[in-house]
């Protein structure tokens, strides 16, 4: 089942959240604004004077009423998040584990870049999906010392993109919205 997308009133994305905390913001009026068209339509009682059933819309992309979200924290990485950014590509042969009938994940591996025995660090911009045999060749060099190169630059995705990288089964205008936020590649 789809999520809502969350976000500021100043159209901030801030997280994923469930059919039934969306309906407990429309039911207290704090919905400043929708995007898309209803996905989910809730009912409730009927009234006991006209016989009809109340109900509720959920939209894909709900905006909240209050304070503007001001401060993006730099997300967990996790191998989950970070085979999702790399796309389920080795960043060294290129091979492809993101076979859709089922995981692969368990091919592939994070490599450090500049290995953290040679001071590198454990972040987003020193890790890459690797394929354990990639992986198991380049060892505790670097890709230049092991005559390897990289396919991508590895980067830290920013609150559109990590919030694409934590969503299951995303929407289209869930995925619309997110993908206007994704960094762009300078030519």
């Amino acid at each position: 089942m789809a999520a809502i997308l969350r976000l500021d009133s100043a159209g901030n994305p801030l997280h994923w959240i469930g059919q039934e905390e969306a309906a407990g913001y429309y039911a207290k009026g704090q919905v400043a604004w929708t995007l898309g068209d209803p996905f989910r339509i809730l009912h409730g009682g009927r009234n006991r004077m006209t016989g009809l059933q109340s109900h509720m819309d959920i939209h894909p992309v709900i905006a909240i009423r209050g304070a503007a979200w001001s401060k993006w924290h730099t997300p967990a990485l996790t191998n989950a998040s970070l085979f999702r950014r790399d796309g389920h590509l080795c960043m060294y042969c290129g091979r492809d584990f993101g076979d859709s009938r089922r995981s692969q994940d368990h091919h592939l591996t994070r490599d450090h870049v500049i290995p953290t025995s040679k001071g590198g660090k454990d972040t987003w911009t020193n890790v890459v999906t690797a394929c354990k045999r990639c992986n198991n060749h380049k060892d505790a060099r670097t890709p230049e010392q092991a005559g390897m190169k990289l396919l991508a630059v590895p980067y830290t995705p920013n609150q559109y993109e990590f919030l694409y990288l934590t969503g299951r089964h995303i929407l289209a205008d869930q995925l619309d919205f997110l993908r206007v936020g994704f960094h762009r590649l300078q030519a």
